[in-house]
């Protein structure tokens, strides 16, 4: 008789059956509890550790560099990408879209830096000019993280409009005529001058230098634009108002036809004035890197209900306010710039990321004019926005943010009863409004943020490109 070996549950010996169920438990309980760690625990260590990344000090600088613009050509397509699945990677270009770039005398733009030292009044702008404008790199990486002065778009932009595949080098084929004038730098520079004919004389020899050229003749420079990286009344001096160092650039009448982009424009008379984003700390070389931004902003915890960056103000009252209520809140992270310790802070992106990282809204004071930089760190951050005033936002970048602007903002009249109580405004916003905002922030940030100048194979729509689709649009409408 044939004897069975079959090895059943029946015929096992009970020690074997207990031992074997004690081990399969214990492998049961090992995966199941790796599954939850990968699942929950993961992401917020990744990001913990991007937050201490942040935190680190700058790195050794090496000698400034100031910028060299570099022929590289991008990769990335003319329209317009403001999500993940729209990210391409084809070099292409609007068809409606060729920018001639105009080679000004060195005295216009690169010649400027040999001076750096002496761009800016309160700082040393040698820093903060190297690298295209970009400043200099964060946390030694290559990772499109810079230490960006917020007064430096308009070398950034003209970085990117040089290597941009919408360039032209024959004019007779332009539809824009792009005008590279460092004319923020320019006017910061001169702020103390008290010769107001020796302030002017450099934009006065611009305007000279732009009309004489022949392509200016054909549509009486309605095809032409600057870009600047300083605030409209820098650039908007009168006669008989009270002197405190700005230009009068915009003033000339000769320069009425020309557009204007800038990081704030005149809320009501700037006809020809087109709102910028002031630049980030953010310049990501390819898509890859910032659908990685993205997906990184989407899983930061948040345990401030909001926060608040920033100096008292003695023109902006409503400063005091915030600092008050944020200060006598658990549920609000201040981070003063007005004391010793907040100033220094309020100087290191990291600290400022950190802040914003870790809050649900961020609320934006009209500080010393009506637009601020943090708007734009709030945005990339992922920080619902909080207005006070219309003029911080809405009327300013047309352009770039929706026009339903309860998308992805929130707005308090300064003046009404709410403003005196905004945690409790901002406990209104349902979980899931909130989360809806945050999404259309993140949604944002690509065609908020200036890529990296150098940068190939971008695949989206950065601030540039926005631009120039927004400004072509325009010019064709008004030329034909």
């Amino acid at each position: 008789m044939k004897k069975d070996i079959s090895f059943s549950f029946s015929n096992r010996p009970l020690s074997l059956i207990r031992s074997g169920g004690f081990l399969f438990l214990i492998l049961f309980l090992f995966f199941f509890l790796s599954a939850v760690w990968l699942i929950f625990c993961y992401p917020s260590a990744h990001t913990d550790n991007l937050i201490q990344q942040l935190q680190h000090e700058l790195p050794q600088q090496h000698e400034h560099e100031h910028p060299v613009p570099n022929k590289t050509h991008h990769r990335h397509d003319g329209d317009i990408r403001t999500s993940n699945s729209q990210f391409t990677t084809a070099a292409t270009c609007d068809k409606n879209i060729s920018v001639y770039v105009y080679n000004l005398p060195a005295k216009f733009n690169l010649g400027l830096l040999d001076h750096c030292h002496n761009l800016n009044v309160h700082t040393d702008m040698c820093p903060h000019v190297a690298n295209s404008g970009l400043g200099q790199p964060l946390l030694n990486s290559s990772g499109g993280w810079f230490a960006t002065n917020q007064f430096t778009a308009e070398m950034i932009f003209h970085a990117r409009v040089e290597n941009h595949p919408c360039r032209t080098w024959d004019p007779a084929r332009a539809t824009l005529f792009y005008v590279p004038y460092y004319g923020g730098l320019h006017v910061s520079n001169k702020f103390r001058e008290r010769n107001l004919t020796a302030r002017d004389e450099l934009d006065v020899s611009l305007v000279d230098f732009i009309q004489s050229q022949p392509w200016w003749q054909k549509h009486n420079g309605k095809d032409h634009f600057m870009a600047l990286g300083r605030i409209v009344r820098d650039f908007t001096r009168k006669s008989g108002d009270r002197d405190y160092g700005a230009g009068r650039l915009l003033n000339f009448p000769a320069v009425k036809t020309m557009s204007f982009l800038i990081i704030e424009r005149h809320p009501r008379n700037g006809k020809n004035q087109y709102g910028i984003p002031y630049p980030s700390y953010f310049h990501p070389s390819t898509w890859q890197e910032m659908m990685r931004w993205q997906n990184k902003v989407r899983r930061f915890k948040r345990p401030y209900l909001f926060s608040f960056i920033g100096a008292p103000r003695r023109k902006a009252a409503i400063r005091n306010q915030f600092i008050r209520q944020c200060g006598e809140s658990a549920r609000c992270n201040l981070l003063n710039c007005g004391t010793s310790d907040g100033c220094s802070k309020c100087g290191q992106p990291s600290e400022v990321l950190r802040v914003m990282t870790e809050s649900r809204f961020c609320l934006q004071a009209p500080g010393d004019s009506f637009t601020r930089r943090s708007t734009f760190d709030s945005v990339l951050t992922g920080c619902i926005p909080v207005f006070f005033s219309p003029h911080s936002a809405y009327t300013q970048y047309a352009w770039f943010l929706p026009e339903d602007r309860s998308s992805y903002s929130v707005y308090i009249d300064e003046k009404s009863k709410a403003a005196r109580r905004i945690e409790k405004e901002l406990m209104k916003v349902s979980s899931k409004k909130v989360m809806m905002m945050r999404e259309k922030l993140i949604d944002l940030i690509p065609s908020l943020t200036y890529a990296h100048p150098n940068g190939t194979n971008i695949g989206f729509g950065d601030a540039v490109d926005v631009a120039l689709v927004s400004l072509a649009k325009h010019v064709n409408t008004i030329i034909n």
